[in-house]
């Protein structure tokens, strides 16, 4: 959905219209879900739901735009995955990698995220963005998933753009690197498309 059709949802959301809601709901809530299944696994459904809750009554203090409310959502969405993963009584690895270099070489494997994603192959794909670091598996989520851009995604993660880029690039690099989207990658280039062309491989 457009910023546009989520911003006049949004609009009237703030001023008490409860199909606003709802459209910000349909909107979002696929992209929402997805994230809190990397972060929480199983409770993703309950989660989600205590998102939407929290999200409601705080409405009437949200100021913003619609990508705004993007990030104000989803770091409602983490902090609550961060309770639940507390309630189950995981820790949290959050420490920051250094690096020295940071170059944009991620995009052959920002394909591999996408394709796994678009693929009708959604959990399988969830389930191995999963199995990433967990700050690499979210900045990989909220950027290509959730569709945020890196400014964003910092915002979400309360992380510097420069922390965002590395633990995306690192985990699309990793993902394109484990056998398992290696495999899928060339069985699906070795089949056409419906529509007759090819199916470009990395």
């Amino acid at each position: 959905m457009a910023d546009e059709e989520i911003a006049a949802a949004l609009r009237a959301a703030t001023s008490g219209d409860e199909s606003g809601i709802a459209v910000l709901w349909r909107a979002l809530q696929p992209a929402v879900l997805r994230y809190l299944r990397v972060v929480v696994g199983d409770a993703a459904e309950d989660v989600a739901s205590e998102t939407w809750l929290q999200a409601v009554r705080g409405l009437h203090t949200f100021v913003g735009d619609a990508r705004a409310f993007r990030v104000w959502l989803f770091r409602i969405a983490r902090h609550r995955g961060i309770d639940e993963r507390r309630r189950q009584g995981r820790r949290r690895e959050d420490a920051l990698e250094l690096v020295g270099e940071v170059a944009d070489r991620s995009a052959a494997a920002r394909d591999v995220a996408q394709d796994a994603i678009e693929a009708n192959e959604l959990k399988w794909a969830l389930r191995l963005i999963a199995q990433l670091p967990p700050d690499q598996g979210e900045a990989v989520m909220l950027r290509v998933v959730a569709g945020l851009d890196v400014a964003q995604t910092a915002q979400v993660l309360q992380k510097r753009p420069g922390a965002v880029r590395v633990a995306t690039m690192r985990g699309l690099r990793k993902l394109a690197a484990d056998p398992r989207v290696q495999e899928r990658r060339a069985t699906a280039s070795a089949f056409p498309r419906t529509d007759g062309a090819p199916v470009e491989g990395v």
